[in-house]
C-alpha cells in the first residue's frame, strides 16, 4: 500500500491531501507544510502519519466553577464520599460477602431518588423481584427508584444512554460481560473490560455510576488492582459478622479527603448511621480492668475514641502465640521488642492478644503508646484509670513522638467526659480547660510515671 503523506496549514490547522500555495480554509499564503508522522514503526502497531484535533490547553490561573454535588441525606456517606455525590464519577464500592453493601447502596439508591435524582438500581446477582423484597424490609418501596436484573454490558448502556439517569448502581461488576471479550464473566478481562466501559461511559455522558466489587480472601477487590486506578472513589466495608457496627472507609477519593470512615450500625430496617462513633464504640465499656486503655485516633478529618485491650498469659508452648485483631501485628512485634530492649520488661514465654474493641481496623502509628499501655497494664495486672486516654507513636529508640492534630484529639475526649490524657511532649494541645495533661518525654518516662516502674 502507498505511504500517504498529509499536510496541514499553519494559521488555521486545516489539513489537506497535497501540497498549495494557498490555503483554501483561511486564504493565507504559504503556510502549507508536511505533516512529520505522529509516531514511527509498523502501520499496524503505531499511529502513524493520521493526525488528531488539537486540544484545547489552560494554565495554571485558570478558575473552574466547582462541581456540583448531591446530598443524600445520610451524612455518613455524605462525609465519605468527600461532600456529596459528583456528578459523572465512579465510584467503587467493596467488601466481604454479607456485610451490608447491597443493603447500603439500596438505601443510598433510594435516598437519591427522593432528593430528585433519577437513579438506576441494576442486579447481576438477583432477580427484580428479590430486591423488591428487600425493599419492603427496609420501608422502601415508596421511593421512586427504577430497577433492572441483567448482566449484558451492551445492554445496561444501551438502557443508561436512552434513559439518561443522573445515578446508575451496578451490583456487581464481577458479573457483568461483555461480548467483544472471550472469557467467562467475573474473570481479569471481563472486569477490567466492563470497569474500563463503565467508567468512560460516565465521563462521557455525565452519569455517575456506582460498581460493586467482590473482595477475595486477603480483603482486596477481586480481578486486576487496575480497577481501582480507573474509578474516581474506592470505597471499602469493613466490620465484623460478631458486630453490628460497620465500617465505610474511602481508600481512594479523588474528590474529597482519603482515610476518611463513615459508620453505621446494622439493624433489622438496614443501616443506620452512626453520628457520634465514640461514644458507640466506648458504650460496652465497663469497669476498668487490666489491660484496657483508650486511644484517642483520627480516622480521616474525625477524631475516634476506641478501646484497645489486651491480654498476656503464661505461654505453655515453646513458641508463644501473638494474636491481633484490629491492628498490624508486626507494629505489636515491634512495641513487644522496643519494650525489651528500652525498658527491660521483657514478654518471651508469653502469649499476647490484642484487640480493638468495636470491630475497627486501626492503622495510625499513633496508637503505639496506647498499645504499649494496654501490655502493660495486663503484663502488670494493673488497671489504668478509666477517665484517661493515651496516644503517641514509639520510636525504636524508644522516643515517643508527638502525634498530629493533637488538639482535636483532646477536645474530643474531653466531650465524652475524660479529665486526663497521656501524650508525647511537643504537640501542639491549643487551651483544654478541665483536662489534664501528661507529657512524657521518652517510653521510659511513661513506664515509670504509669505504672512505677522501668
Amino acid at each position: 500500500m502507498a505511504k500517504t503523506t498529509s499536510f496541514s496549514c499553519s494559521a488555521c490547522g486545516a489539513t489537506h491531501t497535497r501540497w498549495s500555495g494557498r490555503c483554501d480554509a483561511c486564504g493565507e499564503w504559504n503556510t502549507i507544510t508536511q505533516d512529520a508522522p505522529l509516531s514511527a514503526g509498523p502501520a499496524k502497531k503505531s499511529l502513524g502519519g493520521k493526525r488528531g484535533q488539537p486540544i484545547a490547553l489552560t494554565d495554571l490561573s485558570t478558575e473552574e466553577t466547582p462541581p456540583p454535588r448531591t446530598l443524600c441525606g445520610v451524612e455518613e456517606l455524605d462525609r465519605v464520599l468527600g461532600g456529596g455525590l459528583v456528578p459523572a464519577s465512579a465510584l467503587l464500592v467493596g467488601g466481604d460477602p454479607g456485610i451490608g453493601k447491597s443493603t447500603l447502596l439500596l438505601q443510598a439508591a433510594a435516598r437519591f431518588a427522593r432528593a430528585g435524582v433519577k437513579t438506576i438500581y441494576v442486579s447481576g446477582e438477583e432477580a427484580s423481584a428479590q430486591v423488591r423484597m428487600r425493599a419492603r424490609r427496609l420501608g422502601l418501596e415508596d421511593a421512586p427508584l427504577q430497577l433492572a436484573a441483567e448482566t449484558n454490558l451492551r445492554d445496561i448502556l444501551t438502557t443508561l444512554e436512552a434513559e439518561k439517569p443522573g445515578l446508575a448502581i451496578i451490583d456487581s461488576i464481577q458479573t457483568m460481560w461483555a461480548d467483544n471479550v472471550d472469557s467467562a464473566p467475573g474473570s481479569v478481562s471481563q472486569v477490567r473490560a466492563a470497569a474500563h466501559e463503565l467508567t468512560t461511559f460516565a465521563k462521557r455522558h455525565g452519569v455517575s455510576i456506582i460498581m460493586v466489587g467482590h473482595v477475595t480472601k486477603e480483603g482486596q477487590i477481586a480481578g486486576p488492582r487496575v480497577v481501582e486506578h480507573m474509578v474516581d472513589t474506592v470505597l471499602y466495608f469493613e466490620g465484623e459478622r460478631g458486630h453490628q457496627f460497620r465500617i465505610l472507609r474511602a481508600v481512594k477519593n479523588r474528590f474529597g479527603p482519603a482515610d476518611e470512615i463513615g459508620v453505621f450500625e446494622m439493624t433489622g430496617k438496614g443501616l443506620a448511621q452512626v453520628t457520634n462513633p465514640s461514644a458507640l464504640f466506648l458504650s460496652e465499656r465497663g469497669t476498668p480492668s487490666p489491660g484496657s486503655a483508650v486511644f484517642a485516633g483520627i480516622e480521616g478529618t474525625r477524631p475516634v475514641l476506641v478501646e484497645l485491650q489486651a491480654l498476656v498469659a503464661p505461654s505453655p508452648h515453646s513458641q508463644p502465640r501473638r494474636t491481633v485483631v484490629g491492628w498490624d501485628s508486626g507494629r505489636l512485634a515491634m512495641i513487644l521488642a522496643v519494650l525489651e530492649a528500652r525498658c527491660g520488661i521483657p514478654f518471651a514465654g508469653l502469649d499476647v492478644y490484642l484487640n480493638v474493641a468495636g470491630g475497627l481496623k486501626i492503622g495510625e502509628p499513633a496508637a503505639d503508646l496506647a498499645v504499649a499501655a494496654a501490655l502493660l497494664s495486663a503484663r502488670e495486672d494493673t488497671a489504668l484509670p478509666a477517665d484517661t486516654v493515651v496516644f503517641g507513636e514509639i520510636s525504636l529508640s524508644g522516643a515517643l513522638r508527638p502525634a498530629p492534630q493533637t488538639e482535636n484529639r483532646l477536645k474530643e475526649a474531653q466531650k465524652l467526659g475524660f479529665t486526663s490524657a497521656i501524650a508525647p511532649a511537643g504537640g501542639k494541645t491549643g487551651t483544654v480547660a478541665g483536662l489534664t495533661l501528661t507529657r512524657p518525654s521518652d517510653l521510659v518516662g511513661f513506664v515509670g510515671e504509669t505504672f512505677g516502674a522501668g
